[in-house]
């Protein structure tokens, strides 16, 4: 073999070397860029393909509900994280119509998420944020919000009244699929 061969040789085995280094490094950097990325992604993403979880839960005994008075119940959020702690605490505006029948509002405003407060001496569901006002059925009075609060199913079972949760409403996200 003589010397310009060997040179070649040489030179073809140096450039083999290098793209093979460069093919890894570029291999090693997209798997490192996909490691950084992916986590935030899928924390993005996740919620669009996420079931939302429904239960009922319940809020009290029927007795514990005067005739015609609308009162604050709480009950836990039906999708808690388990690191959740206390905001998996969620709320409904609970109206005792009779004994059998009830109604309950979700406390979120239908223009932002803000909570309702419901003003007993006026009759309406008042929103602090932009100035939301609700009548007594939920349907607006005032303001900006686009749609009626949304209501929840409630129903009475051995003696208890229960809510069918779901998570809590965005804006115009309706809390069951068939409202």
């Amino acid at each position: 073999m003589n010397e310009n061969t060997k040179e070649v040789s040489c030179r073809d085995d140096v450039e083999d070397r290098r793209s093979f280094h460069a093919r890894l490094s570029m291999i090693l950097s997209a798997v490192i860029g996909a490691l950084i990325v992916l986590p935030g992604l899928s924390f993005v993403l996740a919620p669009i393909f996420k079931q939302t979880k429904q239960k009922w839960r319940s809020v009290g005994k029927v007795d514990d509900f005067k005739k015609g008075s609308t009162v604050l119940v709480s009950f836990e959020d039906p999708s808690p994280e388990p690191w959740a702690g206390v905001t998996a605490k969620t709320a409904a505006w609970l109206r005792c119509v009779n004994d059998t029948e009830f109604i309950a509002f979700s406390i979120n405003c239908r223009h932002l998420g803000c909570p309702v407060r419901w003003i007993d001496t006026a009759g309406l569901f008042m929103c602090p944020c932009h100035g939301g006002v609700y009548y007594s059925d939920g349907t607006v009075a005032g303001g900006p919000p686009p749609e009626p609060l949304d209501r929840y199913q409630v129903r009475v079972r051995n003696g208890q009244v229960e809510i069918h949760t779901a998570a809590v409403p965005l804006t115009t996200t309706p809390l069951n699929a068939d409202s």
